[in-house]
Formats: structure tokens, sequence, C-alpha cells
């Protein structure tokens, strides 16, 4: 499928949660390539400094992507500042561990609210100009927990498998549009989302590599890129074996890595941090 390019030296480029781990790297990422980025994160402080370490070609706002109108002053300051969105980052999210009865409704709705309605909030406001336009990109950072499910991820997943869901059939929506979205399905990252879980074999990659992933979508326009790549191929071929036999490679791999192997020392830190949210 052919789309409108997207130059990215000059474009305006929105990120959310932007102040640390993916977000910070992906801006630094399109800030290097020539492009004009906005930061948002609900951490105003922290995005500002952050902004201001990327030079003049970066803008940092808080940012609630929890809040629709919160999304909407950020994405007006983002084109006050430098024009029309190019591409929209939805990046920001949150994490909760643990077995899924021991969890809080409180953290439940928090992660549906972040997780889901934050994309689902900056796609209904970012794609109508895009399409009035003719063109645009969305990049959603999913997961790969949106196509593999993972013991004491169990809330995790369902937000992820609904952001999956969601930019697929967007996707087919914008058909014919110029305008296209695609999923980013990282692994294990090693930022502070994922801090204190030892996920065993899980190949764990470096924010940096989710970066390079979620710019290089605005060449290709890929529907769904994981990184790494195998281990989407991976998941995408659960399905088909045998659950007798998932289940015992699932043990060998010690799937529930996100309940047993957890440092709880290093994990309360990024857990209170959330729960104060």
């Amino acid at each position: 499928m052919s789309y409108p390019r997207i130059d990215l030296d000059g474009a305006t480029i929105a990120i959310t949660g932007a102040a640390r781990g993916i977000g910070l790297a992906t801006a630094a990422a399109f800030v290097e390539a020539g492009a004009f980025v906005a930061l948002g994160d609900l951490d105003e402080a922290l995005v500002v400094q952050a902004a201001a370490d990327l030079g003049d070609r970066a803008m940092g706002h808080v940012l609630d992507v929890a809040d629709k109108a919160s999304y909407t002053t950020f994405l007006a300051a983002t084109d006050q500042w430098h024009g029309p969105l190019d591409v929209l980052v939805n990046n920001a999210g949150v994490m909760p561990n643990g077995p899924f009865l021991d969890q809080s409704d409180r953290i439940d709705q928090l992660t549906m609210d972040v997780n889901v309605y934050g994309v689902l909030h900056g796609m209904r406001l970012a794609l109508p100009g895009m399409v009035e336009r003719g063109y645009g990109h969305v990049v959603n950072v999913a997961s790969l927990a949106g196509k593999f499910p993972v013991k004491g991820l169990a809330v995790y997943n369902a937000s992820k498998f609904a952001v999956v869901g969601l930019t697929a059939a967007t996707r087919l929506e914008m058909d014919g549009t110029g305008v296209s979205v695609s999923a980013v399905l990282p692994s294990a990252v090693r930022t502070e989302l994922s801090s204190g879980i030892d996920f065993g074999i899980l190949p764990a990659v470096d924010p940096e590599d989710i970066a390079a992933a979620v710019v290089r979508t605005v060449r290709t326009r890929a529907a769904e890129t994981a990184v790494p790549g195998y281990v989407g191929l991976m998941a995408n071929a659960s399905g088909l074996v045998p659950e007798r036999v998932m289940r015992a490679l699932r043990k060998a791999a010690h799937d529930d890595a996100a309940i047993t192997r957890v440092d709880d020392t290093v994990r309360r830190a990024y857990l209170e941090r959330i729960e104060k949210q």
C-alpha cells in the first residue's frame, strides 16, 4: 500500500510519555533526523528539562493522556509551536504487575485509562486533521504482551491486546485517506517500566531499539513491527501450538516471572510512582 511520503527533515512530531524511556529515546531519534518534536508527559518539570536537553527542535509540555482535555491542549500547543502534525506517537503507558486477583480496581482503571484511552484520545484528536490534509502517520507503541499473554500482567495484557486491535481496525478505516496507523510491539525493554522483573529467556532490548523501529515505520508504514522481529513471529505462531505443549514451553521459559522473579525493592519505586497517578 502506498502513502504520501513524510520527510522527517522539518516534520512536526508529537510523542506521549516522552520524559523518559522509550518516549525520550524516540524524541531524540526524531530530532536527530531533523524533525521538530513536542514531548508530552505527566511529569511537567522532567519533560520540560528533557526537551531543553534536546535543543531548539524540541518542546516539552505537561500531558495527562487519560484526560482528553489535557491531550487537546497538548496537540494545540504543538500546532501553535510548529504547525500541523505529521506524526503522532502514542507511547505513554503503565505496567503494574502481580497476580490478577491481588490487583486493585483503581490500578486496573489506571491501566486502562492510560494504556487504552490515552491512545484513543490521541487518535480521535489527531486523525481528523491528518485525514483532511491527506497525509499523516500514527504509531501506537503496544507490546508483544498484546499478542502473547503473560502471567502476572493480565490487565496490562488486556490493555495491549486492545491497542493492537484498535490499531489494526483503524488502519483499515484509514485506507484511501493517505493516513497510516502502525503498531510497534516491543519485547521486554530496559526501562523503569519493567524494572525489577527478571523475564528470563525473553529477550530484553534497549529504548533506542524501539525508537529506531518507530522512526522506521514513517518510511515503511508497516502494520506491525515487533522488536526483536523473531519474537513477533513466535508470538504469532504460538496460537498454532497445542495448549499442552505450549504450557510445557511456558513453564520451561518461566512465564510466571512477573510474579515469582521480581526484585521487590527495585520494583517498588516504579509501582509507588504509578500508584500516585
